[in-house]
């Protein structure tokens, strides 16, 4: 689960995917060469305040690229299904196959996802069961790289003291204010729309429910027992040891469900 590669074919998705590319290499190039490595050659920073900053836009781009390029859990065609789950399975009125309950169609993508959350353009892939934890930890470290960028463009203009400007690039000398302009521009906008789709993906964990299940109103079947936060969290991030949750470098393996809670298998 989580290994192979899944790859869309999708110029829409290219072209969502490339902006937020080029947003991540702008900020990575123009804020430490704008701000820190110029504050930390005149000790205004310590050689922490750089490598937090790498360190969180390292840990973005690995998400994006790994949400983007994972299988969301995509069914196979002739799938095994085991005796004890028949129940739990259905017929999928678009493409025919069988498919375990809370699976969705994905008209763009063209087959089924289990327990699919949305088609996300940005990722250029489907959010599923096995790269949901990814998406998860791309909205995260997209808002900590925004809110640094946008606390750096502050300091730079109201808190640190001002640089003596020997040596620098004449193109970033000329063109600092604009520069740290447009950075502040994307890092307020990048901001604002993850911050609210971070909180409804983490309310649909804690409910565990889908952004489809939601639009639908399927959701409301008293016969599934409420999980505790824990536990969906777990399920979603393949692991019950927490520190694991932040770190994109790994292989998700789902957890073994108890039978009363495996209605979504």
């Amino acid at each position: 689960m989580g290994q192979r590669i899944h790859f869309v074919v999708d110029p829409q998705g290219w072209c969502c995917m490339g902006i937020i590319i080029f947003i991540w290499l702008y900020n990575t190039i123009f804020i430490p060469k704008v701000i820190l490595f110029p504050h930390y050659e005149e000790g205004n920073i310590s050689i922490v305040a750089v490598l937090c900053y790498y360190f969180c836009s390292l840990f973005c781009i690995a998400s994006l690229f790994r949400a983007s390029a994972a299988d969301p859990g995509k069914l196979p065609e002739n799938p095994k299904i085991p005796i004890a789950e028949r129940e739990y399975w259905e017929l999928c009125n678009k493409c025919n196959l069988m498919r375990p309950k809370r699976s969705h169609h994905c008209s763009r993508c063209g087959h089924c996802v289990r327990r699919m959350d949305h088609h996300c353009p940005w990722i250029n892939n489907c959010v599923g069961e096995d790269n949901h934890w990814l998406f998860l930890q791309l909205c995260f470290y997209t808002q900590i790289l925004s809110s640094y960028t946008l606390i750096l463009d502050f300091c730079h203009y109201y808190y640190f003291l001002p640089l003596k400007k020997e040596n620098w690039d004449v193109f970033v000398f000329r063109h600092e204010l604009a520069l740290l302009r447009i950075s502040a521009f994307m890092g307020l906008i990048i901001l604002g729309g993850i911050s609210r789709l971070f909180y409804t993906q983490l309310m649909g964990i804690f409910t565990d429910t889908t952004s489809i299940e939601k639009m639908s109103n399927c959701c409301e079947d008293i016969s599934r027992p409420r999980k505790p936060w824990q536990q969906t969290f777990s399920e979603v991030f393949g692991t019950h040891w927490k520190i694991l949750w932040f770190i994109p470098f790994r292989q998700r393996q789902p957890l073994r469900v108890p039978y009363h809670f495996a209605n979504h298998v």
